[in-house]
């Protein structure tokens, strides 16, 4: 919930049944991402690389602890421009695409 640098995300675990049942609902909506996880700096950054008609596509998203740390951190050289909070980007308008 909430958007840009500050949102409240929930992950909940399916059965293989729940999944079965849910996934036909996506049809014509979903992404096709690689997701590595690389720590850095006592954070985790995710680097997700679209597949499909994004190919070229590479998002790194870090998640932090807290507001502090969020304000506080210099993203390392490798990182392209900032995204956040632009709306072409959320995987939400990326999968209606």
């Amino acid at each position: 919930m909430g958007r840009g640098a500050h949102r409240e995300e929930r992950e909940i675990k399916l059965s293989a049944k729940q999944f079965a049942a849910l996934w036909p609902a996506t049809a014509g909506r979903r992404l096709c991402k690689l997701r590595y996880e690389i720590p850095w700096r006592n954070l985790l950054v995710e680097i997700d690389i679209y597949r499909g008609k994004h190919v070229g596509l590479v998002v790194a998203e870090v998640e932090f602890p807290d507001r502090v740390t969020c304000r506080r951190f210099k993203p390392p050289s490798w990182f392209g421009r900032e995204v956040t909070g632009e709306k072409r980007y959320s995987n939400v308008r990326l999968a209606n695409e």
